[in-house]
């Protein structure tokens, strides 16, 4: 029982837990038999397991076995299932196929006690304690793009989810705040403004602009850039004045980024290069003691096992570099902060150099070979967001777009169609900007987080804002609907969920049940493989579950109207964690 209790929502699991049991009954002494559980879409049953044709390969032909093949296999794991209140009935079909048909009156139960002892009673339990992960990361004096929007909506959600299942997670900003072109910022910052400390925002202006004017003249003043790349030694020896002007670039620039955490209702804790700086020598020196770095065209590198450019970790011209840096943050993030798992949200572009200095780690000992050990790190890649002529995602001017802008963009035009629909006049000013808010900016995740993240996506407002299909907009009305039904009802959910009681007779109840209980096995592969998108279909096809149920059973007013109502409000508390979990704003009325 402590078992069942240890993944209270997880049907998979506790399923595989008495498969277990039966295979071990089935092939006493038998090593390394692990369940094959997997939900079922035929008409069978609900779930299925399928290991006896893999068991038949391994002891056919053994003295002793009096099996004749999978099918008998299947017959003597299914005989052997121990009793449970949670399994209806079973059957064999095909090569040994044993599907399961869960009871509805422990389904109903099952649904009853999560609504009375909450939703974090489903939450996955995973073998990790703490978790990295490093998302967003922009960089200092430059626009944040579509491709950091990405990092930053993906990022976030991989965050929540761990979160959810009782990781503890450090969300990292690994801003771009430390090289060479602060130099060329930091001197341009004291040509145009003698009295620097006095400057803010206002004075500089875009710092996009600032950004290109001291590029330019970096590109054609030799005088300048010489003055530059001066300048870039003294702020990193830390003269005073240069740490100064590079912490003012800095912090106007956080200013900026913050703009678009706020409107995305994100958080993360910064932990930008510069941090990691004044670990890079001893790291190093560690990594060459190791026998690790060697000496190539003036440059120190790691050569890593079949690829042919090595790694370089210092420069030629004894500079450090993005590997430098990296491998740097992994050991610390490894020794100093304890981490068993590491993640990496960034465009699929960097896979390979993630490749290598993950190779590069686990030949200097600090990661296992294995990659299903712990600790581990994993490079989560997304593909590129298009516009709609299916070229990379720009303004007219071939500029890239300002985030904050698209996502005002978003929120105008969701409270433009709320307006359409009459709501100016329903609701106070104060509804109408946080629903459009709600709306817009979840749309704009949702339409990311839909797809498998690898995938390129377009950016397109008109789809991504339809009420109608797999959008945040259908998925929110359908959720205010569910609230309306309640709220029509008169009744107290927190009342009926003590008093009355959950039945699953018709079969789109039990179907929408069965669905609500698969939850946490949802948010555990989509937490485990790191991919969002599985929780989103999950959510979409809660959705369609719900309506298909609507429509054939009547709530308000029928004989079964308590049973319904606390369906309702289950399935709206599953909706809500989805919800969450993918940073979208619920709402409650339309």
């Amino acid at each position: 029982m402590a078992a069942e209790q240890g993944n209270a929502g997880n049907l998979k699991q506790k399923l595989a837990k008495l498969f277990q049991l039966s295979l071990e009954a089935t092939v006493p002494g038998e090593p390394d038999i692990e369940p094959l559980v997997a939900a079922c879409t035929a008409k069978f049953g609900d779930y299925q397991c399928n290991n006896a044709m893999g068991l038949w390969s391994k002891i056919k032909g053994r003295p002793g076995i009096e099996f004749r093949g999978p099918p008998a296999v299947g017959q003597a794991i299914m005989k052997n299932l121990p009793q449970s209140e949670m399994i209806e009935s079973c059957s064999v079909a095909g090569p040994g196929f044993v599907n399961v048909v869960l009871s509805k009156n422990w389904m109903a139960k099952n649904i009853q006690k999560m609504l009375v002892d909450g939703i974090e009673t489903w939450a996955p339990k995973l073998s990790i304690k703490r978790a990295v992960v490093d998302f967003s990361s922009p960089n200092i004096a430059k626009e944040m793009h579509v491709g950091h929007l990405r990092s930053t909506i993906i990022g976030d959600t991989l965050a929540s989810m761990l979160e959810f299942s009782n990781v503890e997670v450090l969300r990292r900003n690994h801003v771009g705040d430390w090289g060479t072109q602060f130099g060329m910022l930091i001197e341009f910052l004291f040509e145009k403004f003698p009295n620097f400390e006095d400057v803010n925002e206002t004075a500089i202006g875009d710092l996009q602009a600032f950004y290109k004017e001291s590029k330019q003249r970096f590109d054609v003043d030799a005088e300048f850039k010489d003055r530059a790349q001066k300048a870039v030694v003294r702020l990193q020896s830390g003269e005073q004045m240069y740490r100064k002007a590079w912490a003012q670039i800095c912090e106007i620039s956080r200013r900026e980024f913050d703009q678009v955490y706020q409107r995305l209702g994100v958080h993360l804790e910064e932990k930008g290069e510069s941090f990691y700086n004044p670990y890079i020598p001893g790291v190093i020196e560690a990594l060459t003691n190791q026998g690790l770095v060697e000496e190539s065209k003036g440059a120190r590198v790691i050569f890593i096992e079949g690829i042919n450019i090595p790694l370089i970790v210092v420069k030629s011209d004894g500079g450090y570099n993005y590997a430098s840096t990296d491998m740097t943050a992994l050991w610390y993030r490894l020794t100093e902060e304890k981490a068993e798992w590491i993640i990496y949200v960034t465009d699929v572009g960097q896979q390979q150099h993630f490749d290598m200095f993950f190779k590069a780690a686990k030949r200097a000992g600090w990661l296992p070979a294995d990659d299903r050990q712990y600790p581990k790190a994993s490079h989560v890649g997304f593909g590129l967001v298009l516009g709609e002529d299916g070229k990379r995602f720009r303004t007219r001017s071939t500029e890239v777009v300002r985030l904050a802008d698209l996502l005002d963009e978003a929120k105008t035009r969701s409270k433009a169609a709320l307006i359409e629909r009459g709501k100016a006049a329903e609701w106070t000013e104060e509804e109408l900007e946080q629903t459009a808010e709600a709306v817009g900016y979840g749309a704009v995740k949702y339409a990311d987080l839909k797809n498998n993240r690898l995938t390129n996506y377009t950016f397109d407002f008109d789809q991504m804002l339809n009420d109608k299909g797999n959008t945040a907009v259908y998925l929110l009305y359908a959720h205010a609907r569910i609230c309306s039904i309640i709220r029509k009802s008169g009744k107290d959910t927190g009342e009926l969920k003590k008093t009355g009681k959950i039945v699953l007779d018709h079969a789109d109840e039990r179907a929408l049940g069965l669905h609500l209980l698969q939850f946490a096995e949802v948010v555990e592969e989509a937490c485990t493989n790191l991919l969002p998108n599985v929780l989103c279909e999950y959510l979409y096809n809660l959705s369609e579950n719900y309506t298909r149920f609507y429509s054939n059973c009547q709530v308000v007013g029928s004989a079964e109207e308590t049973s319904r109502l606390l369906l309702c409000e289950a399935t709206a508390v599953v909706m809500r964690k989805c919800f969450f979990l993918l940073g979208i704003k619920p709402v409650y009325k339309i």
